[in-house]
Order: structure tokens, then C-alpha cells, then sequence
């Protein structure tokens, strides 16, 4: 990766990802070119977008016009609820090819686990062996689901993108995915702003002299989670990648694990049905 700012992971299948990504939900038409834009000028390699956010072409018009080589570029997207199924994956893969202005993508999920989710992940094993999807994965899937796909598909996912924060700390699933080799990525890793001002956080970021975003995205970091952020705020957005001149101390990430209280920001019948 051709990236000052940002290290990488290896995945399962032996391809490199950056440990940092730039999310892209909810960031659309003039706000999401500038916001991937100055990402990019910041050291953001991996850009995170999804059929279901309505914003692909954006995204692809602001990489073409940064000039940066797409091979050091990790481009995510996902295929949505109603685009699941065998022949649908691939029709919602070609369209978002098209959108993003690419011959391939970095990174495919199923961004929900629906009732479509085999069939959908059949299709998408193909466009790996293809070459075009370089790397295919999950999100939002539960230690269940993940059982369920493991024992029907000969690839197993790289990734598992799912919301993941001290204050939703999913130990179980982190373990699971851990042991099979499958990586966290972690979404809405700064609740949304909903938690910032936490006490104990705020001590923490004090006495590290970082903001409380850092610490999060640090926090995330030496668990071993992939990161991505989301902003659309210059100054955020650098603030959110310079997170690697520092570590959190093992009594402040107990602390920051204790902060568990099941906090969701995304809510889904995947997660309130139990």
C-alpha cells in the first residue's frame, strides 16, 4: 500500500489490507467527493462504500480525480438485501463495477445475512476464483451465521464487518472470528458520537493527549479490528488516521473493555430477534 499513514493486516486468502479505512455510509453527492478526497490526501487507502448507500459513482469519481493508482487502493462494497441470490449477486456486482468506474473490487460482503445468503455467497466464491472480487466477505453475521457458512461453502470469508466498540464489546464473535481466521472490521466505531463524552473515556484521552475518537480507533486497533471511521469533517478525518504513534496501556484497555453495555447504534431484526 502506498501509504505513509497506515499498516496492514494480511488476510486469510494472503491479501494485504489496511488496518484503517475511511467509511463512507450517509455521504452523498458534493459532501462524499470532498470527504473521499481529503481521506485520500490523509493516507486512507481503504475506502469503504455499499450499493446500499447510493453513493458508488461518487466515490469513484473522487479516486479518478485524486490520481492515485487504483493498485494502491482497497475499494469495499457490498451487495444489499434485495440484490441477494445466486444470478442477482452477480447483475448488483456489474452495477457496482460500473458505479465505481473499476475493473475489479478489493473487497465484496454481504452486507446483511438474509435469506438469500447462500446462494448469494455461492455467486460471489465465483467472482473470487474469477478475480474479480479480490477478496469476499461478511457483515453484520453472528457466530450462527457464520457456523451456517462454514459448513456450506469451500471459501471461508475474510472479513466479518460488523459495529464494533468498547461500548459493544463482541468478545464471543471477536473469539470466533479470531479462530477461524476471519477479521473484524469494525463499523460506527465512534458511536456515532453518542459516547464521546463519557467520563472515563475522556480521562483516558487526557492522559494520552489524544481526542476520544482516538482512543476508540486506538482501542480497536490493539484488538486487532480493522477501523473505519466515518466523517465528513477535515479535521476529523485527520485526526482519525493519526492514531499510530501511540498504544493504550493493558489497565486502560481493561478499562475501556469494562465499558461493555451492549450498544447498538444499527439495529436489525438479525440482532433484536435474540
Amino acid at each position: 500500500m502506498n501509504s505513509t499513514r497506515t499498516l496492514t493486516y494480511t488476510l486469510n486468502n494472503n491479501i494485504k489490507i489496511p488496518r484503517i479505512g475511511f467509511g463512507t455510509w450517509a455521504l452523498n453527492g458534493k459532501v462524499a467527493i470532498e470527504a473521499v478526497k481529503w481521506a485520500l490526501q490523509e493516507g486512507y487507502r481503504l475506502i469503504d462504500t455499499a450499493s446500499f448507500y447510493g453513493n458508488e459513482a461518487e466515490i469513484g469519481r473522487a479516486i479518478k480525480e485524486s490520481s492515485i493508482p487504483r493498485e494502491d487502493l482497497f475499494i469495499t462494497t457490498k451487495v444489499w438485501d434485495t440484490e441477494q441470490g445466486y444470478d442477482e449477486t452477480f447483475k448488483a456486482f456489474e452495477r457496482s463495477v460500473i458505479n465505481l468506474q473499476m475493473d475489479y473490487i478489493d473487497l465484496y460482503l454481504i452486507h446483511w445475512p438474509r435469506a438469500k445468503r447462500l446462494k448469494t455467497w455461492k455467486a460471489m466464491e465465483e467472482l473470487y476464483e474469477q478475480g474479480s472480487a479480490k477478496s469476499i466477505g461478511v457483515s453484520n453475521f453472528t457466530p450462527d451465521h457464520l457456523k451456517e457458512l462454514l459448513a456450506n461453502s469451500t471459501i471461508t470469508p475474510v472479513i466479518n464487518q460488523v459495529e464494533f466498540t468498547p461500548f459493544l464489546y463482541q468478545k464471543e464473535l471477536l473469539d470466533f472470528c479470531t479462530k477461524h481466521k476471519i477479521k473484524i472490521e469494525a463499523y460506527s466505531p465512534l458511536t456515532k458520537a453518542k459516547k464521546l463524552n463519557n467520563q472515563i473515556l475522556q480521562e483516558i484521552s487526557n492522559k494520552y493527549n489524544k481526542t476520544p475518537a482516538q482512543i476508540l480507533i486506538r482501542w480497536g486497533l490493539e484488538h486487532n479490528l480493522i477501523e473505519i471511521p466515518r466523517s465528513k469533517n477535515k479535521t476529523h478525518i485527520s485526526e482519525n488516521i493519526n492514531v499510530f504513534d501511540f498504544s493504550i496501556n493493558k489497565e486502560d484497555m481493561k478499562k475501556l473493555d469494562n465499558f461493555n453495555e451492549n450498544f447498538r447504534n444499527v439495529k436489525d431484526i438479525v440482532f433484536s430477534s435474540g
